[in-house]
């Protein structure tokens, strides 16, 4: 894992080095999330809202890190309208296409860290923090838009590859759905 992390972030320090240019941005969304391999779900509306770097790498080609806070989660079926909170510190690298001028592909490997997970209902809310694992590995793929020279509108999916499930047999996915707007410096 070391040696992945050291070549990942020698691949990103020789980009940078040679990078054409550098956009500095803010963006905000809505997140439809669930859980997936766990019965009795469904979407759960939340946000995210955080900053990323756009590098250039070349005309066609950039590396685009980000973070984000992200709030996710999933609701249940059932009286009383349940539903599970996860929020999260997300730090993707996406690696951007740009198919035509303004138009990109990406995807990317996402890390996320479990700032706090809640089981609310009717009856209040319950920490659930010591169920849920503390670190979330995830892919994501999307595709984005320039507007304009500034403002960007992205489609992203997210899809957990690790489990969020601390205890328990039952493997329980990450899976999220991101619409959001960007404004680059």
């Amino acid at each position: 894992m070391k040696k992945l992390f050291f070549a990942a972030a020698a691949v990103l320090a020789f980009g940078v080095t040679n990078a054409q240019e550098v956009k500095f941005g803010a963006k905000a969304g809505l997140n439809l999330s669930t859980l997936t391999g766990d019965d009795d779900t469904s979407m759960k509306v939340g946000f995210q809202v955080g900053g990323f770097a756009e590098i250039g790498i070349s005309d066609k080609f950039a590396i685009q890190p980000e973070l984000l806070y992200s709030a996710q989660g999933t609701k249940y079926d059932g009286a009383g309208d349940p539903s599970l909170n996860l929020d999260y510190l997300n730090i993707p690298v996406m690696a951007k296409y740009y198919v035509t001028e303004g138009f990109s592909l990406e995807a990317g490997p996402q890390i996320g860290f479990l700032l706090s997970a809640k089981a609310k209902s009717d009856g209040g809310d319950v920490d659930f923090k010591d169920y849920v694992n503390s670190t979330d590995f995830g892919l994501n793929v999307g595709a984005g838009y320039d507007v304009t020279e500034n403002i960007n509108l992205g489609l992203r999916y997210g899809f957990g590859l690790s489990d969020v499930n601390k205890e328990g047999d039952d493997s329980i996915k990450n899976s999220n759905f991101a619409f959001a707007v960007a404004y680059k410096f």
